[in-house]
């Protein structure tokens, strides 16, 4: 699963790195070099290692150039999931990892370390890397995909539910490391939480209605329920992932 590891965390990367650099170019550089770096790190035998590297190069670049395009938000996802897909379906081609990575965790002085796999290590550094500025960036294409999201410099339902873009990754983190852990009880108590906080907000908006100059409540549930929803689904994927590796 090495191959789908690289995919995940070259965008994970990628996206983050889009988050503080201006240069366009860089993202995708960055993307390629992560891929680069786990195929280096993690070096197999296996003739069809270089080919799944390689997919997972081209999806990732072809991801980030998608997902900026104001109309490219269907296409962008159906990128993420063919490669997501075909780089999990395939990762028996690409073999075990092994190599730099396998020899350093054999030799560490932590137990826990020394008996994890590389392959599970790389996963799980990926899914981390993907519940951050990835998977902000998957929630918005699905709510510009169904138009919870107006176009230009209108009023958005974001305005009026402050904090998304840190409490996604946060919640997204928190489901994730609770699962692994294999604390599913503790998990569901986040997703609950979530409901919690944003109830103030949601009440403070129910005599309102949509209009043109602003946003309404209709607008506001929508965006909400759709967002947490696919935050939170993001984050199941990834523990499912995990869990069948």
């Amino acid at each position: 699963m090495s191959a789908l590891a690289a995919f995940l965390i070259a965008i994970g990367v990628a996206d983050l790195v889009r988050t503080i650099a201006r240069p366009r170019a860089l993202p995708p550089i960055a993307a390629v070099l992560a891929v680069a770096a786990v195929a280096v790190l993690a070096a197999h035998d296996s003739p069809g290692a270089g080919v799944m590297m390689l997919l997972a190069a081209a999806g990732a670049v072809t991801w980030l150039l998608l997902n900026q395009r104001p109309d490219g938000e269907v296409l962008a996802l159906a990128v993420f999931g063919v490669t997501t897909l075909v780089l999990f379906a395939g990762g028996g081609w690409a073999g075990r990892a092994d190599g730099l990575l396998g020899d350093w965790m054999r030799g560490s002085p932590f137990p826990a370390v020394t008996r994890a796999d590389p392959d599970h290590l790389l996963l799980a550094f990926g899914l981390v890397l993907v519940q951050l500025a990835t998977g902000n960036t998957i929630v918005r294409l699905v709510l510009g995909a169904i138009g919870a999201i107006k176009p230009g410099p209108a009023p958005q339902a974001s305005d009026e539910l402050r904090g998304g873009r840190l409490l996604g990754p946060m919640e997204r983190l928190f489901i994730l490391g609770l699962g692994m852990a294999g604390q599913v009880t503790a998990a569901s108590l986040v997703i609950a939480a979530k409901g919690l906080i944003r109830f103030p907000e949601l009440q403070a908006k129910r005599n309102e209605r949509e209009s043109v100059t602003g946003v309404g409540i209709d607008e506001i549930t929508e965006y909400f329920l759709v967002g947490s929803f696919v935050s939170w689904l993001v984050a199941l994927s990834g523990l499912a992932a995990y869990s069948l590796v």
